[in-house]
């Protein structure tokens, strides 16, 4: 994890009403990337047209490591996967399938330090034996000879889904590969329960709008066909970054763009979940959206089904008049930062309260609010629009350190947060 002594503050004093708008979603545009690059829709006209400033890092290391796999077969391929957790295991599957490549990739500490063993056991187990070679540095790099042929293999990966999701997103992405060079059918057994679903759900969503035909049951995901489809499919906005802004327009009397309700990201679940006090989403024309209503009581949220939105919730749980509930939220602990002691630290830092009893979370706001609080973002994207939010919702100015980290999703979070009439010094 980096660390930064660069200060941001953040001043809310002087709210206007505007129109938000979030970047591409990173977690879709990544999967579109791969597939156009299996499918020969490479490169996606969504991605190539849209401006630096929506377009998140981890999509750049995407298409980075991409346009590494697409070179003739030579040398080795160097990747570097910078802070993505996403990236790099998708990464680590496409290499690992791309017949005789030589990948070398590297990543920050942080993101060695994360849990990915489950991914390489996956792989090795299943094309070890034709030839795959992974070898594994302290933490870097990670190093893949990927074979020439695995027609003599049985066509199937298995994977525990207890840590994440990714490692079944990526096998799967990998099967569509392996299903388009053999034109046999590849699956995903997926062992135990399986921690956050809808970012599988939404891997099968992206196979299947780029043609491909999916088979589900019981923990088993197969890809058995492909009919190519007539245009690659469009990039919606960034659930993850649609849940801020969302909350901030809703306090300035905004809307946003970009909010597609049909996408299948699981970070849309917060127009649901903040229904329970008192918000209502409003739909206009060009997939624009509002919130309404005066919050009342407290909210409930699972780390089960939407993980990257329990800071965003924890936020709006510090301005709710009652108390609030996350539960499952140990999977918080493997992201780029501890995120469940960065919701502590935040409530503690604007006074509220928190109680941790195994893996539920409850949230208790502060009886006044402070006349400013300070947060350091510890490298964490999240964390930083997280308190930024916060510092609008409440009126409360912030001071923030590292704010720069806020590009690994969301490059222009901070000039969309000045479109409010938030002054940042």
């Amino acid at each position: 994890m980096t660390t930064s002594t660069t200060q941001l503050h953040v001043d809310p004093s002087h709210l206007v009403p505007s129109v938000l708008t979030p970047p591409i979603s990173k977690s879709d545009a990544q999967r579109a990337l791969v597939l156009a690059h299996l499918t020969g829709a490479w490169p996606l006209p969504d991605l190539q047209n849209e401006p630096e400033e929506f377009l998140p890092a981890d999509v750049r290391v995407m298409r980075r490591g991409i346009e590494a796999l697409r070179l003739p077969p030579g040398p080795t391929r160097d990747v570097d996967c910078a802070d993505g957790g996403a990236p790099f295991r998708i990464l680590v599957t496409q290499s690992a399938v791309t017949p005789g490549a030589h990948v070398r990739l590297t990543g920050t500490p942080r993101l060695g330090e994360r849990p990915h063993g489950p991914l390489f056991e996956s792989l090795r187990e299943a094309l070890g034996p034709a030839g795959l070679q992974l070898t594994e540095g302290h933490p870097w790099p990670v190093e893949l000879r990927a074979p020439l042929s695995t027609l003599e293999r049985e066509p199937v990966f298995r994977v525990p889904g207890a840590q994440s999701s990714q490692y079944a997103s990526s096998l799967l992405l990998g099967c569509a590969a392996l299903f388009l060079r053999e034109r046999r059918a590849w699956r995903v057994e997926i062992i135990g329960p399986l921690t956050s679903a809808g970012y599988l759900e939404l891997t099968v969503s992206w196979l299947r709008r780029f043609g491909f035909t999916v088979h589900e049951r019981e923990g088993h995901f197969e890809v058995a066909d492909y009919r190519a489809p007539e245009r690659a499919p469009a990039m919606p906005g960034d659930w993850s970054s649609l849940g801020y802004l969302l909350l901030i327009a809703w306090h300035t009397g905004g809307s946003v763009e970009r909010a597609d309700l049909a996408s299948a990201h699981p970070d849309q679940a917060l127009v649901r979940l903040v229904e329970q006090v008192g918000l209502r989403s409003q739909v206009g024309l060009g997939n624009t959206l509002r919130l309404t209503g005066e919050a009342r009581g407290g909210l409930v949220a699972s780390g089960t089904e939407c993980p990257d939105l329990l800071p965003t919730l924890a936020a709006l749980a510090c301005v709710l008049p009652g108390t609030s509930t996350l539960h499952d939220v140990g999977i918080l602990r493997l992201k780029e930062s501890d995120r469940l002691e960065g919701i502590r630290t935040l409530v503690d830092a604007f006074g509220g309260k928190t109680a941790l009893e195994g893996e539920t979370l409850t949230l208790h706001p502060p009886a006044s609010r402070p006349t400013h609080f300070a947060m350091d973002s510890r490298g964490d994207h999240r964390q930083a629009m997280v308190a930024a939010t916060l510092s609008v919702l409440s009126g409360v100015p912030l001071t923030l350190t590292g704010p720069e980290c806020v590009e690994k999703s969301f490059p222009g979070f901070w000039r969309q947060l000045e479109r409010t009439g938030v002054r940042l010094t």
